[in-house]
């Protein structure tokens, strides 16, 4: 087997042991939020990170900002911040001005135009690893240092080709910090993820350079995760590649994951995930509609949030939504 891909990282900037993935306090559930313009795809993202165990934890015991020199904007200042008013507020809602007056460094996003919730989730974990990292201008998602982000929300992919040739072997790894799946003609969440790890023919246009053969082969390529990240979370694709319609199909999806079968080592124990938050998209267009979302407070129980309110609800309301973004914790 030819090994290629990631380096592994340089410096470890937030040791694993100090992650904690059950709440430290438990209490009842935080603020809502504010539709300031049309930033529904950003509270929702926002509400979900909040309630993101091991992050909240992090972020509340205030051990960025008592160490960090950033000069001007800092994402992970922000989220302290965001973080401790969103859950110590006595408000019933709050607005959350410094994203918002921030957004332009964050990606290429405008309060008064309507954004995707995946794609703010994305800039938003990149801006947060990068304010780890303080600045450092060689940002490379796979050889910088572990950070708090990294630490959490990462995990390994395994690619591995096989030259149909002559049966060598090849693997490269990728980091990720979520999981998108193809949706159309899976009616669950395990059946998008069993697509996901199906072989796939790489000939014509996609082929394969065996190191073997010294020339383009027809080959077959496997992804599987290698490394299970800490929190899992999952884009279920519903922009329709080639029309980019919205696929507004039901994709059931379990409290409980086991990720053990999608693994490149499928043998061992079952490896539990238990579901926190989901992301909802309604409207019959990407570009358009309305996000909100479902989070699992530290009390235990299930809030639908939706800009500015927050009322419990049950967890079988909470699987039978159109889903959009699903977040998964150990």
């Amino acid at each position: 087997v030819i090994g290629k891909g990631m380096n592994p990282p340089q410096k470890i900037l937030f040791p694993s042991e100090k992650i904690y993935m059950n709440w430290r306090q438990k209490r009842r559930p935080g603020a809502g939020l504010y539709n300031l313009g049309s930033t529904c795809y950003l509270n929702v993202v926002l509400q979900c990170l909040t309630y993101t165990p091991p992050l909240a934890n992090y972020l509340l015991s205030r051990q960025h900002s008592r160490f960090c020199h950033q000069q001007g904007f800092c994402m992970m200042c922000i989220m302290e911040a965001h973080v401790r008013k969103v859950l110590y507020s006595s408000a019933s809602a709050i607005r959350p001005r410094a994203v918002i007056r921030d957004l332009r460094f964050i990606g290429e996003f405008k309060p008064d135009i309507p954004g995707d919730a995946y794609e703010f989730l994305r800039c938003t974990l990149s801006a947060m690893h990068r304010a780890c990292l303080s600045g450092s201008s060689d940002f490379d998602i796979s050889s910088q240092g572990a950070t708090i982000i990294h630490q959490i929300f990462q995990g390994i992919l395994r690619s591995r080709v096989t030259c149909l040739s002559c049966n060598t072997v090849s693997d490269f790894f990728m980091a990720f910090l979520d999981v998108l799946l193809k949706i159309k003609g899976a009616s669950s969440l395990t059946t998008a993820l069993e697509g996901f790890v199906t072989p796939k023919h790489l000939d014509g246009k996609k082929c394969f350079k065996c190191s073997k053969c010294k020339k383009k082969v027809a080959a077959s390529k496997r992804v599987t995760i290698h490394h299970e990240p800490r929190v899992l979370t999952v884009c279920l694709g519903r922009a329709d590649e080639r029309t980019s319609r919205k696929i507004s199909q039901v994709v059931e999806y379990p409290e409980y994951l086991d990720l053990r079968p999608y693994m490149s080592d499928t043998a061992g124990e079952p490896l539990l995930y238990s579901l926190y938050a989901v992301v909802v998209h309604s409207g019959h267009a990407c570009l358009e509609g309305h996000f909100f979302c479902y989070t699992k407070a530290s009390n235990g129980q299930w809030y639908k949030m939706n800009d500015v309110t927050v009322d419990s609800c049950g967890i079988h309301t909470v699987l039978g939504q159109q889903a959009y973004l699903l977040f998964y914790a150990r």
